[in-house]
Parts: structure tokens; sequence; C-alpha cells
């Protein structure tokens, strides 16, 4: 399912126009984006939680050249899928 296909969803589900759902969709990412750059955390009951990870310093392999380089530490959003998704799922 694409973002179109997820808006045409949500405009039939809530009964709302096209133009509507894409509006709260955008404003849905656009909150999880700002909440997750701020560090905190979404919890979505039933759903699921969005989150940073924080990734380590390492080093690794220039595959061109061999060399070895180092790769910085980086935050990196992540999503734990609720029990009620998992089941959904299953």
């Amino acid at each position: 399912m694409n973002k179109s296909e997820l808006i045409d969803h949500i405009a039939k589900s809530a009964d709302i126009s096209k133009a509507a759902a894409g509006r709260a969709l955008d404003g849905t990412v656009a909150a999880i984006k700002t909440s997750l750059k701020k560090g905190g955390r979404i919890t979505l009951v039933g759903f699921g939680t969005f989150y940073v990870g924080k990734r380590k310093a390492r080093n690794g392999r220039n595959p061109r050249t061999g060399d070895t380089i180092k790769i910085k530490g980086a935050a990196v959003p992540k999503f734990r899928p609720g029990k009620a998704l998992k089941d959904a799922v299953n």
C-alpha cells in the first residue's frame, strides 16, 4: 500500500474527503517526526511505539580501496509493534 492508497482508505473509513484525509495523514507524520527529532517517543496503544535508537560509532571498510574508515554514530528512528498489531498479522 502506498500513500495515496492509504489516504483513500482513511477517507473511506472515516467518511471524510480525500483532501482532509491527506492533511490528517501529513499532520500525523509531521507530529511523529517532530517528536522523534526532540528525542521523544510515540506510543499508540495496540499499534506500537516509535522511538529513537542510538547507533554507536564503528570502524568500517571502504570496499573500493580496502582502507579502514570511521563511521560516525547516529540517531536512528525505530518502531516496536504492539501486541494487537502482531496478533493481527499472525
